[in-house]
C-alpha cells in the first residue's frame, strides 16, 4: 500500500505557496466560535477564558509540532493518515481516514445550512435552502479548476476574519487610551479583575473547555496540504511555529479587549461581542458587519471541507485494498482529483434536501458529533508520532518536536480531559457517544472484513 501511494503522490501539483498556507493554518484557528460564541464562552469561565485559550494552544502547538515532523519526515505521503496507517496499522489508519472525512462532511453540512440563515439576515423571503446550494456549486467550480484555486480563495476568506479582528483590537485600544465611557461604564483594564481570577469557579473554568476546544478543530487540515505544497520543508515548519503567534494575539488578544471594555458579567450571550463593540462607538451597522464576517466564516468553513474530503477521499481510494472504488482517485489534467470531490460534494449537498424538514437542532447536533472525533484523530496523530520517533528515521530529523516525549504525553492528557469534560454536559455527552459507536462500528467493520 505504502508503495502504492509513492507513486501517486506526485500526480498532485505543488501549487500552493507561501501566502496560501500561512492563511490556511491560520484560517483553521479562527472560526465562528471567535465571533458569534465569544459571549457564551466568557459567561461560562469569564476573564478565566484567557487561561483556557492559552493552555489549549500550548496543546495545539505541541500537536501541529508533532504532525509537522511526521510530515517532513517522508513528502511524499498523500496526508498525516498515511503516518497513522504506517506507525499504528492499517485498520487504525482506514477508519481515521474515513471518521476525518465524515467529520468534514457533516461540518460541511452545518455550514452550507448556516450560510442559508446569514443570507437571510439582508434577504428574510431567500428560501434557507438556496443560498447554501449557490455557495456549494461555486466553491466546487474553484476547488475543480486548481489547488491553486481553492488556496487563493482560502487566503481571502481568511483575511476578513484577520481584518476584522484587527479592526476590534485596534478599536478597543483606542477606546481603552480615551477611558472611553460604553452603556456599562467606562472603558479600563480593571474591568478583567472583576471577580478574581476565576470569577464562576473551577467548574465554570473547565466547562469553557467544550467551547474553547472546539474552536481549533481543523488546526490540523495543514496536514493535508504538504503534497500540494510549494517548498513544503521551508513554508510547513514557518505555518507551525507561528500557531503560539496566532494564538496570543486573534484569541487572547481580541477577549482580553472585549472583557476589558465591558465587565465580563455584563457581556450578552445572545448577541457577539463584537456587535456590542462596534455598537457603542456609533456603527450602527455593526450587526451586518459581523454577519458578513460570519458568513465568509461559515463560506471558508465549507471551502476548507471540501478540499479535505476531496483529498482524504483521494488518498483512500488510491488503496490497492478498494480496486473496484479507483475511479475515485483518478486526478484531472489539472491535478485535482475531481471524481473524489464530485462525491463529496453530492454527499454534502444532501444536507439541501434534509434541510427541508429537519430542524437546525439536528444539523448541530451532527456538528456536534462530527467535532468530537477530531478528538480520535489528534490522539492518533500523536501516538503515531511517538511511535515513529523510535524508528532510525527519527534520528535524522530536522523539525524535532520539542519537549519530546513530555509534550506528546501533555497533548494525550489534555485530549483524555477534553473528553471528560464532554460527559458533563448532556448535550456533548449524548453527541461523544454517537461519535464513539462510530469509530467503534467503523473499526470492528475492519476487523470483520479482515
Amino acid at each position: 500500500m505504502a508503495n502504492h501511494k509513492v507513486k501517486q503522490t506526485p500526480s498532485l501539483a505543488r501549487h500552493l505557496k507561501s501566502r496560501h498556507v500561512q492563511l490556511i493554518a491560520l484560517g483553521g484557528t479562527i472560526g465562528t466560535g471567535l465571533f458569534l460564541g465569544a459571549g457564551k464562552a466568557i459567561h461560562l469561565a469569564g476573564p478565566a477564558i484567557i487561561w483556557a485559550y492559552l493552555l489549549t494552544g500550548v496543546m495545539c502547538f505541541l500537536l501541529m509540532r508533532a504532525l509537522g515532523e511526521l510530515l517532513l519526515s517522508d513528502l511524499s505521503a498523500l496526508s498525516f493518515v498515511d503516518f497513522i496507517t504506517r506507525y499504528l496499522g492499517q485498520r487504525l489508519g482506514t477508519v481515521a481516514g474515513w471518521i476525518y472525512w465524515l467529520c468534514w462532511i457533516t461540518i460541511a453540512m452545518t455550514e452550507i445550512t448556516a450560510i442559508g440563515v446569514y443570507m437571510r439576515f439582508w434577504f428574510p423571503a431567500l428560501p434557507q435552502w438556496l443560498p447554501g446550494l449557490l455557495f456549494l456549486v461555486l466553491l466546487l467550480g474553484l476547488n475543480l479548476f486548481t489547488v491553486g484555486a481553492f488556496g487563493e480563495v482560502e487566503f481571502w476568506f481568511a483575511l476578513i476574519k484577520i481584518i476584522a479582528i484587527l479592526a476590534l483590537i485596534g478599536t478597543g485600544i483606542f477606546m481603552l487610551s480615551v477611558h472611553f465611557k460604553t452603556s456599562s461604564g467606562h472603558a479600563t483594564l480593571t474591568n478583567l479583575m472583576i471577580g478574581g481570577l476565576f470569577p464562576t469557579g473551577i467548574k465554570g473554568f473547565i466547562l469553557s473547555f467544550q467551547m474553547v476546544v472546539f474552536s481549533f478543530v481543523g488546526i490540523e487540515m495543514v496536514g493535508l496540504t504538504a503534497a500540494e505544497t510549494q517548498q513544503p520543508d521551508r513554508v510547513l515548519p514557518k505555518a507551525i511555529n507561528d500557531i503560539p503567534l496566532r494564538i496570543i494575539l486573534f484569541y487572547v488578544g481580541a477577549l482580553t479587549v472585549m472583557m476589558a471594555i465591558y465587565p465580563w458579567h455584563q457581556l450578552s450571550t445572545a448577541q457577539s461581542p463584537f456587535v456590542q463593540v462596534f455598537e457603542n462607538i456609533g456603527i450602527r451597522a455593526a450587526a451586518g458587519i459581523v454577519n458578513f464576517v460570519v458568513l465568509t466564516a461559515a463560506a471558508s468553513a465549507c471551502n476548507s471541507a471540501l478540499y479535505s474530503t476531496g483529498r482524504m477521499l483521494f488518498s483512500l481510494m488510491s488503496s490497492a485494498e478498494h480496486p473496484h472504488m479507483r475511479w475515485l482517485s483518478r486526478l484531472s489534467k489539472n491535478h485535482v482529483p475531481v471524481f473524489a470531490l464530485l462525491f463529496s460534494t453530492l454527499v454534502i449537498a444532501s444536507a439541501v434536501l434534509l434541510n427541508l424538514w429537519l430542524p437546525d437542532i439536528v444539523f448541530t447536533f451532527i456538528s456536534s458529533v462530527a467535532t468530537t472525533c477530531f478528538l480520535f484523530i489528534w490522539a492518533l496523530i500523536i501516538l503515531a508520532h511517538l511511535k515513529y520517533k523510535k524508528t532510525p528515521a527519527a534520528r535524522t530529523t530536522h523539525f524535532a518536536t520539542p519537549l519530546f516525549p513530555w509534550g506528546d504525553y501533555f497533548v494525550l492528557a489534555f485530549l483524555g480531559f477534553a473528553t471528560l469534560v464532554l460527559c458533563l454536559n448532556q448535550a456533548t455527552f449524548y453527541a461523544l457517544m454517537i461519535a464513539l459507536v462510530c469509530i467503534g462500528g467503523l473499526y470492528f467493520w475492519q476487523v470483520w472484513r479482515g
